[in-house]
């Protein structure tokens, strides 16, 4: 939870000068429901979208960078697309819109609407369904998510899953990023510390609300904001424990994601892999029943799996990898030390999720990396060392094998991606636009018996010594 933060600028207050509360003619005024828009006063319209897309924040402001993607996404990059920011609680200072200022000044926009909704019943109000049907893109501003919580049931929660299925977008930071994971911490008998939760897994200030949003590939998560900052580790432990415990998450696993504050976005592509803007996030296993999860009793749990996403690191939520975490445990309500960094484990025996570096010169498919015994999910690496430079790894697939390839590229460099047959002809390519473009590729062998096939990084613009990192995954 965090107050809402304040990017005020001249050209808002202008348009402040413009807008008032505005409320349908059908229904009594609402005092609890205020409405401010910037940006056109109609709505863009088309016919198809092409998100969905997700910005998990650590704080309350929008970030740029991952806000700018979801908007190119969902829009294709052409034509525009609107914005519904739902806040709980009106900015203590500054700008009314702080979030909306961010919003109108990116590429892709044609506006952005704020409602500060404080009381359960504004889930209700037709105005504020219409606006929010009528968005390409939701973000949940910062506050209390409690708040937020209380719109379960209503028709405002229906309207945000519309918006999400019709091709578009959600997000949220700090208290915005609580409420968009299935398993959501709300915070509604007050906040509990890492000590306190440790110490009693079930004290009395944690409290969860399920059932509410659950998008696709993001299933059994529950979400932490402001993480390293306000060492935030040890809760989401406990609440991963209670999640196990109590079958609040199916299957017997739980995952957490927590975000650092200081600019921290993990940004959801429709296709389930999530890439990690400006700060660190953690992305937190438990896979088994707690050794003691019980009330008044201290918290013990062995071996939960932890990934850390560093800026330009990916993670596949639609095939979640089984390799490159680290291991902490809990024993008797104390943490292990040094909860936010560790070494990677890299051989998981036959779980797979190995790494294979490219060792030059890869440049030609006879000079190709072998990556056909690379368990799957695996990670080829390697960097655009010139303008020139190209990188081949040779992969296998049996008959009926898909093989899906996602590529985090550093902004360094703009690197193109294909996927070969055995004689060199390209079967699938992926070249977005722009140095910093991830890519993917999916391909299917339909043919009989095991066939060879090369994926082919190339240098479109820029080179460097920063490395990309290719998540190959058989299914």
């Amino acid at each position: 939870m965090s107050s809402r933060l304040s990017l005020g600028s001249t050209a808002t207050a202008v348009a402040l000068l413009s807008v008032t509360l505005t409320l349908t003619a059908q229904e009594p005024a609402h005092a609890s429901a205020n409405r401010i828009r910037l940006g056109n006063a109609s709505d863009t319209s088309r016919t198809s979208w092409n998100g969905p897309a997700f910005t998990m924040n650590g704080a309350g402001a929008v970030i740029p960078a991952s806000m700018s993607r979801a908007v190119n996404d969902i829009t294709g990059g052409t034509g525009t697309m609107d914005v519904v920011v739902l806040a709980g609680s009106a900015p203590t200072s500054g700008s009314a819109t702080p979030e909306c200022d961010t919003v109108m000044t990116l590429t892709g926009v044609n506006s952005c609407t704020t409602w500060t909704l404080t009381a359960a019943s504004d889930g209700n109000n037709s105005q504020v369904n219409t606006d929010v049907r009528n968005a390409e893109f939701v973000y949940f501003a910062g506050g209390e998510q409690c708040r937020y919580a209380a719109w379960k049931g209503t028709a405002l929660e229906a309207s945000v899953e519309s918006v999400v299925a019709k091709g578009g977008g959600s997000g949220g930071g700090s208290a915005g990023h609580h409420i968009n994971s299935p398993i959501v911490y709300d915070a509604c008998n007050g906040s509990v510390t890492s000590a306190e939760a440790l110490a009693n897994p079930y004290d009395r200030y944690i409290s969860f609300t399920t059932g509410m949003f659950e998008w696709a590939n993001y299933g059994a998560v529950v979400n932490d904001s402001h993480f390293v900052t306000r060492d935030r580790m040890g809760r989401t432990m406990a609440f991963l424990a209670r999640s196990v415990k109590d079958g609040l998450a199916p299957g017997g696993a739980a995952w957490g994601v927590g975000v650092e504050e200081g600019g921290g976005s993990l940004y959801l592509d429709r296709n389930g892999m999530a890439t990690q803007y400006g700060k660190d996030a953690y992305v937190v296993l438990a896979d088994h029943q707690p050794e003691q999860a019980v009330d008044r009793k201290p918290l013990t749990y062995s071996g939960f799996k932890i990934w850390r996403l560093t800026p330009g690191s990916t993670f596949d939520f639609k095939n979640r990898p089984t390799c490159g975490y680290y291991l902490r445990s809990v024993t008797n309500g104390v943490a292990d030390t040094n909860l936010y960094n560790g070494t990677p484990q890299t051989n998981c025996g036959s779980q797979g999720g190995g790494t294979l570096a490219e060792t030059e010169p890869n440049d030609t498919r006879d000079a190709a990396n072998d990556a056909t015994t690379l368990a799957s999910p695996g990670t080829v690496t390697g960097s655009m060392k010139s303008t020139t430079d190209r990188d081949y790894f040779k992969v296998s697939l049996n008959s009926g094998q898909t093989a899906s390839v996602n590529c985090a590229v550093p902004s360094a460099y703009d690197a193109d991606l294909y996927w070969l047959d055995s004689t060199g002809s390209t079967l699938e390519r992926s070249v977005n636009n722009g140095a910093g473009s991830d890519e993917s590729v999916s391909f299917t062998r339909t043919a009989a018996g095991t066939g060879t096939y090369y994926l082919e990084l190339e240098a479109y613009a820029g080179s460097g010594t920063a490395s990309y990192s290719c998540s190959v995954t058989k299914s």
